[in-house]
């Protein structure tokens, strides 16, 4: 998996700004969720090393707030993130698929979106509004971002993209996330959008 070059942060951020004072509320701002469903096999076994990070239970409540200095916050996190850690598929990491983790200089993609998550925690954002997410790439490869559950909709932090993006914005077909009541639970969305790409994977 490679990654995308990323325009410096200053100009992320710039364009980023100008994105959300233009965010409204509009159809498909929200991924539509459905039933419980399975956790992937890397998820459930993270969740046997990190035991706190699947119990955590988040009552049912108004998603985050989408300030302009969360936004600016989310931007800069995915860009940090994405500078730091060097790309590499788990078979070239752990010689095995499927193995999720926080990375520490290489990482997949599921590694990257697992420290954003990490990161925004950290700096007080709600678990249950940082939720893990599998999707489909355009070529049909399989894909892990960080959805961002917010007042103005769902957002995607991804290491193959600087802009934070709305869900629907993106080039993926979505399938499964973590529940936003439970991180230890996952729940399937029902992407029924075109399947018109809305910008290149590389």
């Amino acid at each position: 998996m490679t990654q995308r070059t990323g325009t410096p942060l200053l100009l992320a951020v710039a364009i980023g700004l100008s994105i959300w004072a233009g965010i409204a509320h509009a159809g498909q701002a929200f991924m539509p969720t459905g039933g419980r469903t399975t956790q992937p096999i890397g998820h459930y076994e993270f969740c046997q090393r990190e035991t706190e990070e699947c119990r955590q239970k988040t009552p049912k409540q108004a998603p985050v707030e989408l300030t302009r200095t969360l936004w600016t916050t989310l931007i800069s996190v995915n860009n940090a993130v994405n500078g730091a850690v060097t790309p590499r598929t788990d078979m070239e990491i752990w010689g095995k698929e499927e193995v999720w983790s926080y990375p520490t200089s290489v990482g997949d993609c599921e590694d990257y979106a697992l420290e954003k998550r990490r990161r925004l925690m950290a700096m007080g954002v709600p678990a249950g509004d940082l939720l893990m997410t599998v999707a489909r790439q355009p070529n049909g490869d399989g894909h892990a971002v960080l959805t961002v559950h917010t007042s103005r909709g769902d957002f995607v932090l991804d290491n193959l993209e600087t802009r934070v993006m709305a869900w629907s914005e993106t080039p993926y077909t979505y399938l499964k996330r973590q529940s936003d009541r439970n991180s230890g639970a996952w729940v399937s969305i029902d992407d029924s959008r075109s399947t018109v790409a809305v910008g290149s994977v590389k």
